[in-house]
């Protein structure tokens, strides 16, 4: 017999590991003494422990690794299983070499031009919404900010002293102007006072924070779309704003979020 200490140094794991295999019922101990509920391993049990590791280190999950130990090598199955395996790891993979091509462009700014972006960007998935919300067309992009507002105030005004929640506005730029849509995250019912707008949920986008004023805003979505080119990633469906402090009125203190969903074209 081999203590777990023996044991554990012979596969190569930790006691902490080997505890937490014994509680899932994937490699439990030959003997475990009653008083003193020391764990001990037969030899032959370095066999389970091995196969554990190699699938571990293949990314398998303990419930799959319990499945294909306990059911016997079923080789559709591990193949299935594998192919998903695969597709995980290239996805890991792209984003890792996205990040590193993002850290290589950074560090060239830096070292080199002695450049910083004045904001902040991220890539993330954005999640769907559900707005109480009005919509509005202009001809011009200077035209929004009229109608924005106003916008707003007739749908909080419409949801009646409810608990108003994030604004958000989406931008959908058309032939003759830009479409708006603009309103509350809600879960309000249907009214002859506003619509229920679904946003869809977007796998990818570029998302950066502007600080502040409205009028400086255009200098951030500017920053925004510099860092999408930057990237080798293209848009892909309209940009959103979503106002996560907007009540002052100098808007010294407003937080906004801008998200512009992408893909990659090279994918």
């Amino acid at each position: 017999m081999l203590s777990i200490g023996a044991f554990a140094q012979i596969g190569q794991v930790t006691h902490r590991m080997l505890r937490h295999w014994d509680t899932a019922g994937l490699l439990v101990p030959a003997h475990v003494d009653e008083f003193s509920g020391y764990r001990s391993y037969d030899p032959a049990q370095l066999e389970r422990l091995h196969r554990i590791v190699a699938l571990r280190q293949l990314g398998f999950g303990l419930e799959d690794i319990s499945l294909i130990l306990d059911q016997g090598v079923d080789v559709d199955r591990i193949a299935a299983l594998l192919r998903v395996r695969h597709a995980q790891v290239e996805a890991e993979h792209r984003l890792a070499t996205s990040r590193l091509r993002d850290v290589a462009r950074r560090l060239g700014l830096i070292t080199k031009e002695k450049l910083m972006s004045h904001i902040e960007i991220i890539h993330k998935p954005l999640p769907a919404v559900r707005l109480a919300a009005g919509r509005f067309s202009v001809s011009e992009q200077p035209e929004i900010a009229g109608s924005l507002g106003p916008l707003f105030d007739q749908v909080a005004g419409a949801l009646r002293g409810a608990s108003l929640t994030t604004p958000i506005a989406q931008y959908t730029g058309t032939e003759n102007g830009v479409d708006v849509i603009a309103g509350y995250l809600s879960d309000a019912p249907p009214s002859d006072e506003f619509e229920i707008i679904e946003l869809e949920e977007v796998p990818e986008a570029i998302c950066g924070i502007h600080l502040g004023p409205m009028d400086r805003i255009h200098e951030s979505w500017q920053a925004v779309h510099g860092e999408v080119l930057a990237r080798g990633l293209v848009p892909a469906g309209p940009c959103r704003e979503l106002y996560v402090r907007a009540e002052s009125e100098d808007q010294t203190d407003w937080v906004t979020e801008l998200q512009q969903p992408v893909t990659d074209p090279n994918r």
